[in-house]
């Protein structure tokens, strides 16, 4: 008789855990699969947003389409390459990763400001930040003309705006 109330106790401890972690698991999927790579590098990165931060970045990655993902996709360089290692053979890792994703690799400061938003718990220096944005896009283009901080018609929205709307 107790074998099954502990069965069943920890039944509903595994059913809940599951139904309460659905959502972060889900974008943390839909991102690794995208970029394929294990959920673990998404995982960690939610964990150290903090529970608010990384409820907001599962959300914004409910949006469909191809905008949300990549900006997803961005933040998760931004703490990559910016936080957790900033190595030439990690940016070099990163870079390929994300174009082989089919998107673009080079940071947008519209990006910048979004990443720093949901890496707010983490207190990063936003000029610091931006000089880090600069010399890594300055790294992948090196001698092309690209225009990676397009002022009109960006796909990007900031993070108060996005708030508002939700």
């Amino acid at each position: 008789m107790i074998w099954i109330m502990l069965v069943t106790l920890v039944g509903v401890f595994i059913v809940g855990f599951r139904l309460l972690t659905a959502n972060a698991r889900h974008a943390s999927q839909a991102l690794s699969k995208r970029l394929q790579l294990p959920p673990v590098h998404v995982e960690s990165m939610l964990s150290m947003m903090g529970k608010t931060a990384a409820q907001e970045f599962t959300d914004y990655l409910k949006n469909e389409g191809e905008t949300p993902l990549h900006n997803a996709a961005i933040v998760l360089l931004i703490w990559q390459v910016f936080i957790v290692d900033d190595s030439d053979g990690n940016q070099q890792n990163w870079y390929r990763i994300l174009t082989q994703a089919g998107f673009s690799a080079l940071i947008s400061r519209q990006q910048l400001l979004l990443a720093m938003g949901f890496l707010r718990q983490l207190e990063p220096e936003q000029a610091e930040m931006n000089l880090r944005r600069e010399q890594y896009n300055a790294r992948f283009t090196a001698g092309v003309e690209v225009d990676a901080e397009p002022e009109t018609n960006s796909n990007v929205i900031a993070l108060n705006r996005w708030r508002d709307r939700h």
